[in-house]
């Protein structure tokens, strides 16, 4: 019982790290020695607490390069399992609905300091298209489409769509409209209309959007 403890009281500390933000999202965290010594604990402790957060969805250990952090929350694995065997058009309708509402709230409730990085945002996602592969494209895209989500206030929300980042990019990569100026216009129209506070007129751009991909 003490060992099994020590591990869950260690994979906890390891966890805040990840939520806090001082272990970020894509980077390499510490290697086994080093998290004995920060932490004084034991190496097999070490050990298995990361490999509880790997099972959880939160870590993933790459053979040769280290262990890097692939989410900040454990519904980010969940969801990957549970929706692992939906169709395109299914992934398509649940993000198609999701932003649909993230659009329509952000428009109620964003703030002056967020319309200004929704537009940078915007702009960055225009910028890097042209020479970008599919991977930053997809999340470039996402990038933009998760800060609209923050400025609907809703922390409940936020949570949700940023635990499906990953399910959505690995949906995206084979995803682009044919018609890329439309795209890129609709998008700078759905920012907008988000910062003209216009719900309606975000919705219409979030459904043209969608409208290339649904056939």
């Amino acid at each position: 019982m003490r060992r099994a403890g020590l591990i869950d009281q260690a994979a906890e500390s390891f966890r805040d790290e990840i939520v806090q933000g001082r272990w970020p999202v894509g980077e390499k965290i510490p290697t086994e020695p080093a998290l004995v010594a920060e932490f004084g604990i034991g190496r097999n402790t070490v050990r298995e607490a990361l490999q509880s957060l790997v099972h959880a969805g939160l870590l993933r250990r790459e053979q040769g390069r280290g262990t890097f952090v692939i989410s900040s929350s454990e519904l980010t694995g969940t969801l990957e399992r549970q929706l692992g065997g939906g169709t395109r058009r299914q992934y398509l309708e649940l993000r198609l609905a999701l932003d649909s509402t993230a659009a329509s709230l952000a428009a109620r409730h964003r703030t002056d300091a967020e319309a200004q990085e929704l537009r940078a945002l915007r702009d960055h996602r225009e910028e890097i298209w042209p020479a970008a592969g599919p991977e930053v494209r997809a999340r470039t895209d996402l990038a933009l489409h998760r800060g609209i989500v923050e400025a609907t206030h809703n922390p409940l929300y936020v949570t949700l769509y940023s635990s499906m980042l990953e399910v959505f990019a690995a949906h995206m990569r084979d995803e682009e409209s044919e018609d890329l100026d439309a795209a890129h216009r609709h998008h700078r129209e759905l920012v907008e209309a988000i910062a003209d506070r216009d719900p309606e007129r975000a919705l219409a751009q979030v459904a043209a959007i969608f409208a290339p991909f649904m056939g």
